[in-house]
């Protein structure tokens, strides 16, 4: 089946924390831009968001934008759905990308295509931003494809 979307519907919506640490970054998405912590301290780039720089432990960590461009780090080719609105879906393979113009931080998502396709580790991937406009509340997932 065909989806014009990625995502299947009947997921979880990711929305950002209640805390609101990662909302920058959800407000970015929906932009179609990529946004990574970064200390102001020491320039320490951090991925996932916390409140402080997993370097220099200070509190002073701001947002900002990176080329969605990286490359494959590792990958799995996930057989076995870990949601029941994925059990038609399958396989599907998940990436782990690094992003070597903001400090070589590690980012997960999909790589989209053929689910059957050869990986390559060191092959270079762009972000893509997929919105779901008619979710409650609208959301962008960022998924990565072959190019750069």
């Amino acid at each position: 089946m065909t989806t014009a979307t990625y995502l299947r519907p009947g997921l979880p919506t990711p929305v950002p924390e209640n805390d609101g640490l990662d909302k920058p970054y959800w407000d970015g998405t929906r932009r179609g831009v990529l946004l990574v912590q970064r200390c102001k301290a020491c320039g320490t780039w951090q991925w996932g968001p916390e409140w402080i720089c997993h370097k220099c432990h200070s509190f002073d960590v701001g947002w900002e934008e990176v080329a969605g461009r990286g490359r494959i780090y590792s990958w799995e080719r996930a057989w076995h759905p870990v949601h029941p609105a994925l059990k038609e879906q399958g396989p599907y393979i998940v990436v782990l990308v690094e992003l070597p113009h903001a400090g070589n931080i590690r980012m997960l998502g999909n790589l989209l295509g053929d689910p059957r396709q050869e990986v390559r580790i060191g092959a270079e991937v762009e972000a893509v931003f997929e919105p779901h406009d008619d979710a409650k509340p609208p959301f962008t997932l960022v998924q990565w494809r072959y190019g750069g």
